[in-house]
């Protein structure tokens, strides 16, 4: 553990930030609030030097492990650590055992415990700049997805209300003629007098082939439902508004689905003078691992991939499991602290491995004989995945499977857990 001579903790606010600084005695030398600005962190840093000379002596505790306050401290050189707000809590029982919290206490608190467990804390690193473009670039495509999701869901409710035959001819989250469908013909009357010959265009121009013209016009044509008066009308101006925000979002999604291949290839690319492989490189190799898979690991677990720590890696994508032993009683339970964001992504993993990868499908059907369910058998087959991935990465060799490795038995803690 490295010796500093100034601990700050720093309790982090969207106006402002309280500051408190204490000596390797535990003696205050700064207590003080600045304000969330580009002004406030220049006092802030300046203040911490003012006390200190040498920033390398300089420890900053906080509890997010990103933003500007961060990115300023660690462009001046003080080291910054980030500990889960959980942790914290439990420290601050070290301080009062009334409850009593606020953001003089939470600072100090923090400060206090960078001093004596160090080790507790995880030291914050700034990545590369592609991999932070990464990582808010997949973010994005997440928020993207979901929206794109709720306004399918308005659309559906509202088509089941007065025109739920068009339902019948395809999915409304995704197809993109059944919008240019519902923009000339958004009601069941105008569905009906559509002429075959603009249906068949309709099709050809979006490279249709699973339904004819006349499958189409024959479900257009079926008995609409009896509405209220009224009621037509206004589900038609509902859809009317729903379907560019549909098409808007479905089209930044395409457009971020762009930018992020464009930035794994760039990624994927050897560096002049250099002959190992890229990460991103490596990563695209293991088998279901598809780009927005690849772009999520790169940009969410840069830290455990770079140093190739299996342990942490399989930690935060909620693979390893949480035992609890009390006396005679011991529960293998899923772990829940972890990033839910790579949980996801190494689900979605994990099934596209069983699909297309014989040896993943072999594994996944003798957990499954093993008693486990379907969600524990593919934690299961990820937490596999996730130990070749760490392999691949430390020989710096693509993935082949001519030379894997036969599958592991199933230990006692992955029976029970």
């Amino acid at each position: 553990m490295t010796d500093f001579s100034l601990y700050v903790g720093v309790d982090w606010g969207s106006q402002s930030h309280q500051v408190c600084a204490l000596g390797p005695d535990r003696s205050v030398k700064l207590e003080q609030a600045f304000e969330h600005s580009g002004e406030g962190l220049t006092r802030l840093v300046r203040a911490l030097l003012a006390l200190e000379d040498d920033p390398k002596q300089i420890a900053v505790s906080i509890e997010t492990p990103r933003g500007a306050v961060v990115e300023t401290l660690l462009e001046h050189g003080i080291s910054v650590f980030a500990i889960n707000p959980k942790q914290l809590d439990r420290f601050r029982d070290r301080h009062t055992i009334a409850g009593a919290k606020d953001d003089r206490r939470d600072a100090l608190v923090l400060a206090d415990s960078l001093r004596t467990d160090m080790l507790a804390f995880r030291r914050v690193r700034l990545g590369d700049p592609k991999l932070v473009e990464l990582r808010e670039l997949s973010r994005v495509h997440d928020q993207l997805k979901a929206e794109r999701v709720a306004l399918g869901n308005r659309l559906r409710e509202q088509l089941q209300r007065y025109f739920p035959q068009i339902l019948e001819l395809g999915s409304v989250y995704e197809e993109r003629w059944l919008w240019a469908l519902l923009e000339i013909a958004p009601t069941p009357e105008l569905g009906k007098q559509l002429r075959p010959g603009k249906l068949r265009s309709l099709l050809k121009e979006n490279r249709i082939r699973k339904i004819t013209a006349e499958s189409v016009r024959q479900i257009l044509g079926a008995e609409p439902l009896h509405v209220a008066p009224g009621v037509t009308e206004a589900c038609r101006r509902h859809v009317a508004l729903l379907l560019p925000k549909l098409r808007l979002a479905d089209a930044q999604k395409a457009d971020v689905e762009r930018e992020i291949e464009s930035l794994l290839e760039e990624l994927s690319t050897p560096v002049e003078g250099k002959s190992e492989h890229r990460d991103a490189l490596l990563l695209q190799s293991m088998p279901g691992l598809g780009t927005l898979v690849c772009a999520t690991m790169l940009a969410e677990a840069w830290e455990p991939l770079e140093n190739r720590d299996y342990d942490t890696f399989r930690a935060v994508c909620g693979v390893a499991p949480v035992t609890r032993q009390s006396g005679k009683k011991r529960v293998t339970h899923m772990r829940t602290a972890c990033n839910p964001r790579l949980r996801n992504t190494v689900h979605y993993w994990a099934m596209n491995a069983i699909k297309f990868d014989p040896r993943w499908k072999d594994l996944y059907a003798k957990l499954r004989d093993a008693g486990h369910n379907h969600s524990r058998a593919l934690r299961g087959v990820g937490d596999r995945l996730l130990s070749v991935l760490i392999a691949v990465l430390t020989s710096n060799k693509p993935y082949d499977p001519e030379h894997r490795r036969a599958l592991p038995t199933l230990g006692p803690e992955a029976a029970a857990a």
